[in-house]
């Protein structure tokens, strides 16, 4: 069945996207919740519609997110953490923290686009992370965990 992503679906794909999925994930999840609508051959028209108008704008949004890509890969961000004496982190570093530091920094990243390499951080150390500006611009950004 193909459907019209109405919101960002992880692992799916993103807003205004045609998708195929199967009958039950649509019926069941997708359009209950509002998350897509059914593709047919009126709704593919308006989409067409939208997307030859909003074409301009999503130039000028992926130009804006490439320019604020080049800042942040050249950064290198410091969290600090308490840690034990051997390096080990009381509890964990995640990317709630991180969306802290990148605003201290002067960038206002939402914590939700920003993927840890790593599930959890627990020692001191230099990691990565990969920052999600918009859906075709990624970054990665080194960050290092410091000991407070």
């Amino acid at each position: 069945m193909e459907v019209i992503l109405k919101k960002d679906v992880d692992r799916l794909g993103y807003k205004d996207d045609l998708v195929k999925v199967k009958n039950g994930f649509a019926r069941n999840f997708l359009i209950p919740k509002k998350l897509a609508i059914l593709a047919t051959v009126s709704a593919k028209k308006v989409l067409a519609e939208n997307l030859k108008q909003r074409a301009h704008k999503e130039e000028k949004v992926k130009v804006e997110a490439e320019a604020l890509a080049l800042q942040i890969e050249k950064l290198t961000i410091k969290v600090g953490a308490k840690a034990g004496e051997k390096g080990k982190i009381f509890g964990s570093v995640n990317n709630i923290q991180l969306a802290e530091a990148l605003k201290e920094a002067g960038f206002e990243i939402d914590r939700k686009k920003i993927v840890l390499q790593s599930d959890a951080i627990k020692n001191l150390g230099t990691y990565e992370a990969v920052i999600t500006l918009h859906k075709e611009v990624k970054v990665n950004l080194n960050f290092e965990v410091v000991g407070e």
